[in-house]
């Protein structure tokens, strides 16, 4: 029987677990949260959509351990404090780590062959942090960051030239934060390349704008932070690893050697199969957006080496 956990049963990870539902991909989705009944409502819930919607998938709630989850395929990880206005995704991480090193160890107890999946912020020094804890095989621990912040940029430079994001191809690599690499040399506006339809004032404003995605989101909602997107983002990766499609998607994984750089938990584009990350794709990336990327990996170094000591 195919299952995936979703630890975490907030808008996150309740949406998650909904959308992985929908997919019909599993037999079965375990969503967990240490709020007594709240993952066991939710799941209960989401059950009674299944005739309608027409899936088959069971969800199952638990807040009281993590025996439900054992063998899971898939694990994603959503645990931990959202972000508040004027909040950055850094100041979440004492607190978080915490919370995600808990986790992590009870993941690797109940499913020691599990694909991670981890959207807790910071993504890149949680998804760090994840692996050393569970000390599994760095291409089976992987985090959510690239998918959701590509779908920004496209839908922003949907947005700027009047076409559907559909009609966009686009690419965001680097960290979930700062130090973001959106790659306007990669960007085709329906088919065209974004040189030739957009100026370099209009390149860098929108650039900026996917890099402030997320707290342009928080600011407006102001009592949390993203969940329809970055749900769909986490869904679609689970999807590729439990149909192993080998699908390629921008994913915070494990660079050894790649671009020059190694030894880094990094946004970068890889394919996704039943073992987690089964091969990272090297882009021709112009020598600018190849710096600003290696700029990326040695500030990431740092912060993932400061996490190190927090669990």
């Amino acid at each position: 029987m195919s299952k995936v956990t979703v630890v975490g049963a907030g808008k996150y990870g309740s949406t998650t677990a909904q959308r992985v539902a929908e997919m019909d991909v599993v037999d079965e989705v375990v969503l967990t949260d240490i709020v007594e009944g709240l993952p066991e409502g939710l799941a209960l819930d989401m059950n009674q959509a299944s005739s309608i919607e027409g899936f088959r998938t069971n969800v199952v709630g638990q807040s009281d351990g993590y025996d439900k989850t054992a063998g899971s395929d898939v694990v994603v990880i959503t645990a931990g404090l959202p972000r508040k206005p004027g909040m950055s995704r850094m100041d979440l991480l004492e607190v978080n780590a915490k919370i995600v090193g808990e986790v992590s160890r009870n993941i690797a107890a109940a499913s020691p062959d599990a694909v991670i999946i981890v959207v807790s912020n910071p993504l890149d020094e949680m998804t760090a942090l994840c692996q050393q804890v569970t000390g599994f095989p760095h291409a089976r621990v992987m985090g959510q960051a690239g998918m959701l912040d590509t779908a920004r940029f496209k839908t922003f430079l949907g947005w700027e030239f009047g076409v559907p994001a559909t009609d966009v191809e686009a690419m965001t690599l680097g960290s979930h934060g700062d130090t973001m690499v959106p790659v306007p040399s990669l960007v085709k506006v329906g088919g065209k390349a974004l040189s030739e339809v957009a100026s370099a004032e209009q390149i860098e404003r929108l650039v900026q704008r996917t890099r402030d995605g997320g707290a342009e989101v928080v600011a407006l909602l102001k009592t949390g932070s993203a969940y329809y997107a970055p749900s769909s983002a986490a869904a679609a990766m689970v999807k590729a690893v439990v149909t192993d499609s080998g699908a390629q998607m921008p994913v915070c994984a494990w660079v050894d050697g790649e671009y020059g750089i190694s030894g880094v938990y990094l946004g970068v584009p890889a394919t996704l199969g039943r073992g987690g990350v089964t091969r990272i794709v090297e882009l021709d990336l112009t020598d600018a957006e190849l710096a600003h990327l290696r700029e990326a990996a040695e500030a990431v170094r740092a912060k993932q080496a400061d996490v190190a000591g927090l669990v």
